[in-house]
C-alpha cells in the first residue's frame, strides 16, 4: 500500500496492508501534527506533494526496505490541511523478527522525509512558512 491521500488516515488499514502468517513483528510509526514547532505555535499542518514522484519515491523506499530486511512495507501521507493531533504519515513494515522490522520501519520514515517530493507548510497566529 502507497497511498497520498486528503482523507485522515486509517493505521488498521495500513497494518492490515502488511499483514501475513510469516509475521513475527510488525511496527508502526505514526507521525502526528504537533502544537509547536521550533518555539512557534502550530494551528495546523499543510501538505503539498507532487503525487506522481511522491507515489514512485514512496514505492521505490519500500523496494529498498525489502531488499535490506525482507519487510513489507505500507505507506500511507496525507495532503491538504491536517489538523493538531492528527496522524500526517503512517507507516507499518512487516518481518519474520523484531529488529528487522524496527530497523526497516527507521529507515522508512527517514527516507520519506529527505526523498519524497512532500512539503509541509506551518500555520500559526504569527503567519505561515514553508518548512
Amino acid at each position: 500500500m502507497i497511498l497520498l491521500t486528503e482523507e485522515p488516515l486509517d493505521a488498521a488499514r495500513v497494518i492490515a496492508a502488511v499483514a501475513e502468517p510469516g509475521a513475527g513483528a510488525v511496527v508502526v510509526f505514526i507521525g502526528t501534527v504537533r502544537d509547536n514547532a521550533a518555539g512557534k505555535a502550530v494551528a495546523f499542518l499543510e501538505y503539498e506533494a507532487y503525487p506522481a514522484m511522491a507515489e514512485r519515491k514512496m514505492s521505490e523506499i519500500a523496494a529498498e526496505a525489502l531488499a535490506r530486511w525482507g519487510a513489507r512495507i505500507a505507506i500511507a501521507h496525507r495532503t491538504g490541511r491536517v489538523a493538531v493531533g492528527e496522524a500526517s504519515v503512517v507507516i507499518a513494515a512487516a518481518t519474520p523478527h523484531r529488529a528487522e522490522a524496527f530497523d526497516a520501519c527507521r529507515y522508512v520514515i527517514d527516507a520519506l522525509k529527505q526523498e519524497v517530493p512532500i512539503w509541509k507548510k506551518e500555520h500559526g497566529p504569527d503567519g505561515s512558512v514553508w518548512v
